[in-house]
C-alpha cells in the first residue's frame, strides 16, 4: 500500500549538491587536462571539455526524468529494462565499432555509446527487483544461484567484447548479496580463490600447491579440533612425498619434478581420508578435502585463462604489475608517467593549468581513465584528499539511506549503486598509482564520457527518486 507525498520535498538534496559538486570537478580537471592556448574557453564544442559540457546538460535531463518517473515503474519494468540491456550487449558485438581492441561502441555520427556502462544499471534493477520478490529467500541456494545468472549473463556478453574491465566491476554484487545474507563462508571462499589466483601468477606450481596444504590443514584442524589427527595428516603427507620421490627418482629413474610428486602424496592422503570420511561420517572434513582439490584445479584453470583470454596488452600490464616484465617506455609508460605527475604535485600541488605533465601530454588517456593523476598534479595532496573524502561521504550516504529504505528492493538497489561506484573509484585509484592494472575503468563523474557519466547519474538518480518516496511504503 502507497501513500502521495511530494517528492521533490523530500528528495535527498545533500547527495544531490555533492553530485553537483563532483561533476563541476571532474568537468574542470576535464579542461586541465586537454586544455589548448588556441581554444582557451571551456565552452568550445571543438575541445572536450566543450563537449563534456553538453553530457552534463543531457545528464541533468535524466536527472529530473529519473525524479519524475513512478516508483513503482522502476521495479515493474526491470526484467525488461535489463532484457533491452541484454540485447543491447548482443548487438554490439556485430555492429559495435571497434575502439582500442575492444568491439564496445555503438557509434551514431560523432557520438558513441556504450552498453556497458547501461547493463550496470539494468543488472542493479534486475538483481533488486528478484531478490525483494517473495519467491526469493536467502537460506535457499536456488536464490544465489538465480542472482548469479542474473549477473553472469552480462558479464560474459561484455567480456565477449573482450573488456576485462567492466567483467571486474560485476563483482561487486557480490558485497551487496552479503548484505542480504549470502553466506559469509562463501564470500571468504571467493576471497581466498582471488588470493590463490595471485600466487598462482606470480610463485611455482610447487609454491602454490604449499600454500593450498597449508590452509587445507589450518582447516582440517578447525572442523576437527584434534592436534592428534592434525599430526598424523602433516606426517601421512610428508612420508608419501619422500617414499613417491624416492622411489620415482633412484628407482624408476624418473625426472625430479617435486611438484609431481607432492601432487601425488596429496592424492594418496585425499585417498585415505575419504576413506575415513566413509566410515566415521565426518561430513566436514569431506568439504575441506573437495575444496581442497577444487582449489588444486582452479590453480590450474588461471594459467589458461591468463593465456587464452586476456589480450596481450592486458597479460603484459599484470606481468609488470606483479614484478613479472618491466617495460618503462611501452606498457608500463602510462601508469610511470601517472605516478609522476601525481608525486610532483607535492602537497598543494602546482596550481590550475600549471601541470607540466598534463601540458605536455606525458599522460596518456588523461581525461578518461588517467583523470585522476590531473588532480594531483595540480591540487596536490590535499586536492586529491578532498575528491577521495567527497567519494567517501557519497557512498557512505548512499548507503545510510539504502538502511532507511521500507521497501527491500529499493534498500537492494540502494546497496548495488554503493557497491558498483566503489568498485570503480577504487580500481580507478588504484590503477593510477600502480596498485593495479591498467583495465580501463573511469572515474564516477569525472572522466570524460557520456556514456559514464549519463549511466552513473541514472544509477545514481533512480535510487533518489527511490529515497525520496521511501514514506509511501506503509509498515
Amino acid at each position: 500500500m502507497q501513500r502521495n507525498v511530494n517528492v521533490w520535498a523530500r528528495v535527498d538534496w545533500f547527495t544531490i549538491i555533492l553530485y553537483l559538486v563532483m561533476v563541476l570537478m571532474g568537468w574542470v580537471n576535464i579542461y586541465a587536462a586537454v586544455y589548448s592556448e588556441e581554444h582557451r574557453s571551456i565552452f568550445d564544442w571543438n575541445m572536450r571539455y566543450g563537449k563534456q559540457m553538453l553530457w552534463i546538460g543531457a545528464a541533468i535531463v535524466l536527472a529530473l526524468i529519473s525524479l519524475s518517473i513512478d516508483t513503482r515503474a522502476f521495479s515493474f519494468f526491470a526484467y525488461f529494462i535489463y532484457a533491452l540491456s541484454l540485447i543491447s550487449l548482443m548487438l554490439v558485438l556485430v555492429l559495435g565499432k571497434e575502439v582500442n581492441g575492444a568491439r564496445a561502441w555503438f557509434e551514431i555520427g560523432q557520438l558513441r555509446l556504450q552498453p556497458t556502462e547501461f547493463a550496470k544499471v539494468a543488472t542493479c534493477l534486475a538483481v533488486a527487483k528478484y531478490l525483494s520478490s517473495y519467491n526469493a529467500r536467502s537460506d535457499k541456494l536456488k536464490t544465489w544461484i538465480i542472482a548469479g545468472i542474473i549477473i553472469v549473463i552480462p558479464a560474459v556478453l561484455i567480456a565477449l567484447q573482450p573488456d576485462i574491465g567492466s567483467v571486474v566491476v560485476f563483482a561487486a554484487f557480490s558485497l551487496t548479496f552479503y548484505r542480504e545474507g549470502f553466506p559469509g563462508i562463501i564470500l571468504l571462499f571467493g576471497f581466498l580463490l582471488l588470493f590463490l589466483s595471485l600466487i598462482a601468477l606470480v610463485a611455482s606450481p610447487f609454491t602454490v600447491l604449499i600454500v593450498i596444504l597449508i590452509i587445507a590443514l589450518i582447516a582440517f584442524f578447525i572442523v576437527r579440533q584434534r592436534i592428534p589427527e592434525l599430526l598424523v595428516a602433516i606426517v601421512g603427507l610428508a612420508i608419501s612425498y619422500f617414499l613417491s620421490r624416492m622411489i620415482a627418482v633412484r628407482i624408476l629413474h624418473f625426472p625430479d619434478n617435486p611438484y609431481y610428486y607432492l601432487l601425488f602424496a596429496t592424492g594418496m592422503m585425499g585417498v585415505i581420508a575419504l576413506v575415513s570420511i566413509v566410515r566415521k561420517k565426518m561430513r566436514y572434513v569431506f568439504w575441506v578435502v573437495f575444496l581442497t582439490f577444487m582449489a588444486i584445479g582452479f590453480t590450474y584453470s588461471i594459467d589458461y585463462f591468463f593465456d587464452n583470454f586476456l589480450q596481450p596488452h592486458q597479460q603484459q600490464r599484470i606481468n609488470i604489475l606483479l614484478g613479472k616484465e618491466s617495460d618503462p617506455k611501452g606498457a608500463e609508460y602510462n601508469v610511470a608517467q601517472s605516478k609522476i605527475a601525481i608525486g610532483s604535485g607535492g602537497f598543494f600541488g602546482k596550481g590550475f593549468l600549471q601541470g607540466t605533465q598534463t601540458k605536455f601530454n606525458f599522460v596518456p588517456e588523461q581525461s578518461t581513465d588517467f583523470i585522476f593523476c590531473t588532480v594531483g598534479e595540480e591540487w596536490g595532496f590535499v586536492g586529491s584528499f578532498i575528491v577521495l573524502g567527497l567519494f567517501v561521504i557519497l557512498l557512505l550516504r548512499i548507503l545510510h539511506l539504502s538502511e532507511l529504505q521500507r521497501s527491500a528492493f529499493s534498500r537492494i538497489y540502494g546497496y548495488g549503486v554503493a557497491t558498483i561506484m566503489f568498485m570503480h573509484v577504487a580500481i580507478n585509484v588504484g590503477m593510477t598509482i600502480g596498485l593495479l592494472p591498467v583495465i580501463g575503468i573511469p572515474l564516477p563523474f569525472f572522466s570524460y564520457g557520456g556514456s559514464s557519466l549519463w549511466a552513473f547519474t541514472l544509477l545514481l538518480f533512480i535510487f533518489l527518486r527511490l529515497d525520496a518516496s521511501r514514506l509511501e511504503v506503509l509498515r
